[in-house]
């Protein structure tokens, strides 16, 4: 994974002076709150319902054992023991005090981390694909372009005061694993006849108060390109779009007023004047990128073992239901990556203790070359685990709660921290999603259902990416009511949808009955072999609507 050189390193410890001061003329009363407000969201510092909340940066996701115990100390040091596993591959700490982040992020800086640009109106962290660099169907790794693109935007002075957040996906695979069709800017890389490594750069997609899909602007951009490109896309958007609403300050608002053929055009026009320019990318430079992320030395795996392996998936019950959902496939034969499942009742989705996270660092230092990855569903990942290990880890996290064998099930819960934490919610997620696991927990009914997305938001914001849920629910504030809000048939995939609302809210009390009966509807009305979406999208809203509302 990515180390920092002499100049990433001096940037991060000079910013950490830098904050330092800031934060000391703050509380000394000489920065006022609006002075001070852009400095802290630069540096990742919110202020939210019951206390800040920090952000820390997880580039594209990765993160080494030594990282995740610093981590671990940090939220027992500073916070209540616990971070939380963020939709875009972060941490957040909701509980440190103001005066102890500039110690937090001198801290992070140790161990190659810190917490620039994960808010604000400007270029966030890049996300991508947990599986990159070991999916069967992966054509390029997308990792090395991800870091290009964060050097590039880290700092970039003409980005700094973007009318809005802007938000950047990668993927390089076959299937998209990184929701590229609903980020600001998505970014797709693929072949040609000739070999020739390309990049589909899509605009305009969304979510929050107005979802949208992206468009298409670019099928077939030269990898040479990619940074003038992006450049040129993001000066057009800095350049006309909307700083008079911030509810309409996003690139999807401006791409849909002007048409995806004139946002091309201007683009297009734009990047005339970038084009071959200094940031052009060169074969030397994607080596360096490339070198970054090195093959681990993997042991081969004996033909016995991956036969005994098998024959205990077969024999043994709760193993097998642990391999089907939780275990992926590796380009490597003979190994695996493992999803450590962050979906617990008696924990929001995506909080992990900081006794946790130590027990992490030491199994993927045993199981898996010292790497973790972070999803965009709040699990976690380790990449490369020998199958004649499965089973010990198996054991291990199931004495850490974190073997639960039900990702990318019902109760694989996408789910944003709500009205607990979270100033700008309408309405609590976290009980919400506690009490769906609660009713829901038969693993034969919910293995019967098939694969299903359920995913939560506490506001508009859509941090739980509700509108690309199979199942979305969103929380809605009716005279200062709590309500649920439930859509159906989103998809965050490369079929890309988004989902169309049911019909009028509901009480706290009533959601789960509520998504009971479109349950029920699926189970009745589906196909041999059809999944939820497929279910949906043959016979449309009407039946779920007319049971539920019935």
């Amino acid at each position: 994974m990515y180390r920092y050189d002499t100049y990433d390193q001096t940037l991060v410890d000079e910013r950490v002076a830098q904050f330092r001061d800031q934060m000391d003329r703050y509380l000394a009363g000489r920065l006022g709150e609006e002075e001070f407000r852009p400095l802290r969201l630069q540096n990742g510092l919110y202020i939210q319902k019951h206390a800040p909340m920090l952000r820390i940066a997880i580039p594209y996701g990765m993160l080494s054992s030594r990282q995740l115990r610093a981590l671990a100390t940090i939220t027992r040091r500073y916070d209540r023991g616990y971070g939380h596993f963020s939709t875009r591959q972060n941490l957040q700490l909701n509980w440190p005090a103001l005066e102890d982040v500039p110690d937090i992020l001198a801290e992070l800086a140790q161990v190659q981390m810190h917490a620039i640009q994960t808010s604000g109106n400007c270029i966030r962290n890049t996300t991508s694909d947990q599986f990159a660099g070991i999916a069967e169907d992966e054509i390029e790794d997308p990792r090395p372009w991800c870091e290009l693109i964060r050097q590039w935007s880290t700092l970039h002075p003409e980005f700094a005061y973007l009318p809005r957040k802007f938000k950047i996906a990668v993927t390089g695979a076959h299937e998209d694993r990184a929701a590229i069709q609903v980020h600001d800017i998505g970014l797709r890389l693929w072949r040609d006849d000739q070999g020739e490594l390309k990049v589909r750069v899509l605009a305009g997609g969304g979510m929050g108060r107005t979802p949208m899909i992206g468009d298409v602007v670019r099928e077939d951009l030269p990898w040479q390109h990619l940074l003038t490109y992006l450049e040129a896309c993001v000066r057009v958007y800095n350049q006309f779009g909307r700083r008079d609403n911030k509810f309409k300050a996003r690139i999807k608002i401006l791409v849909k007023a002007l048409g995806i053929e004139e946002y091309r055009r201007r683009v297009e026009e734009e990047w005339a004047h970038l084009k071959d320019g200094p940031q052009t990318l060169t074969e030397a430079a994607v080596a360096s990128a490339r070198a970054h992320f090195p093959e681990p030395e993997r042991a081969p795996v004996s033909e016995d073992a991956i036969v005994a392996f098998e024959q205990l998936r077969a024999e043994n019950r709760a193993f097998g239901r642990f391999m089907t959902n939780n275990v992926t496939s590796h380009r490597v034969p003979g190994y695996k990556a493992v999803t450590l499942s962050l979906k617990r009742r008696e924990h929001a989705p995506g909080d992990v203790t900081a006794d946790q996270m130590e027990a992490v660092a030491e199994l993927a230092d045993e199981y898996s070359f010292g790497e973790v990855r972070v999803t965009h569903e709040q699990n976690l990942v380790l990449s490369d685990v020998p199958v004649d290990r499965i089973e010990a880890l198996w054991h291990a996290l199931d004495e850490l709660g974190m073997a639960n064998p039900t990702v990318g099930t019902l109760n694989d819960i996408i789910c944003c921290p709500g009205g607990d934490y979270c100033a700008l919610a309408n309405a609590v997620s976290i009980p919400i999603a506690q009490a769906l696991q609660e009713r829901f927990e038969d693993l034969d009914f919910l293995y019967d259902l098939g694969p299903l997305d359920l995913n939560i938001s506490g506001c508009m914001n859509a941090c739980g990416h509700h509108h690309v849920g199979h199942i979305g629910i969103l929380g809605v504030d009716k005279k200062g009511e709590e309500y649920y809000q439930v859509s159906l048939g989103g998809n965050a995939r490369d079929d890309a949808s988004l989902g169309k609302i049911l019909g009028p809210s509901f009480f706290r009390e009533d959601v789960p009955d509520v998504i009971d009966k479109v349950l029920k509807v699926y189970v009745e009305q589906r196909h041999e072999d059809e999944h939820f979406l497929d279910t949906y999208r043959r016979i449309g809203l009407k039946p779920f609507k007319e049971r539920v509302y019935a």
